[in-house]
């Protein structure tokens, strides 16, 4: 007899009757802990929609005032107010009193924030 034949055959019936025995209803409770598990998952999922509409206010709050930019002019197929992308806003050399130098508009410590 091959082997798989007798893990089919013989084997594996007695295994899942050992493995699909059903608990005993004396053994088998509603407990405490689990529904206070039950409870603070339903907390944080209200902590959770409150925090998300507190911040979705806010932002519609800073779009209406202003803060973001206007999400219409970005789209394709409608011009963009200002100059074109590409081009400089002034075709105009620097004024010779700009300093030229990258480490010029550094601060002396260097992007630290002082205390």
């Amino acid at each position: 007899m091959p082997f798989h034949a007798l893990i089919t055959g013989q084997v594996l019936p007695l295994v899942m009757h050992l493995v699909d025995e059903p608990p005993q209803p004396e053994d088998v409770k509603a407990g405490w802990t689990a529904f206070a598990i039950f409870i603070g998952l339903g907390v944080a999922v209200a902590l959770l929609g409150w925090s998300l509409v507190r911040q979705l206010k806010k932002a519609q709050a800073a779009q209406d005032a202003g803060v973001y930019d206007d999400p219409d002019a970005a789209r394709p197929g409608r011009p963009v107010e200002g100059p074109a992308q590409g081009q400089a806003q002034s075709d105009a050399p620097a004024p010779a009193d700009t300093p030229v130098d990258s480490e010029a508009e550094q601060p002396e410590n260097h992007g630290r924030q002082s205390s």
